[in-house]
């Protein structure tokens, strides 16, 4: 979590000088120099829009992975590892439909979704790990 920070702290330090950078560009008396400045305030939006939204995202099932610990329903099985630190796959996919049955047994429950999303993280794959999280978030209605 610390490195995550340190990063959004460099992205926020990125986006004051391009923001500064813009306002040079837009206080200048040519037109095409105002026409990139304001161009130029674009990209630090889009990059404050993820920002924010990353860092909800990682606060929201940081707050939900602690529930879940609470609750005593965190994945009690820790997954041998290969020598480079990652699950071994093998093992991950094996255990994988224990995860997808808890869901369709109760689809409306965020532990069951968090739960899955944890799976799909240790069997690698980070994309559907990440919507499923996006999901346990929904359905638990986090603000």
């Amino acid at each position: 979590m610390v490195g995550a920070m340190f990063m959004a702290v460099l992205l926020v330090i990125y986006l004051g000088f391009s923001v500064n950078y813009a306002w040079i560009l837009i206080s200048d008396s040519s037109p095409l120099a105002n026409a990139m400045g304001y161009a130029l305030l674009v990209l630090p939006g889009l990059g404050a829009w993820g920002l924010v939204a990353e860092m909800q995202f990682a606060f929201r099932s940081q707050a939900l992975m602690k529930r879940l610990e609470q609750e005593g329903l965190l994945p009690d099985k820790e997954l041998p590892r290969l020598p480079s630190g990652r699950p071994d796959r093998g093992v991950a996919d094996a255990a994988f439909p224990e995860f997808s049955a808890a869901l369709q047994a109760s689809p409306e429950s965020w532990q069951a979704w968090l739960r899955l999303g944890l799976a799909y993280d240790a069997c690698g794959d980070r994309r559907r790990a990440r919507w499923a999280v996006r999901r346990a978030i929904a359905v638990a209605k986090m603000p």
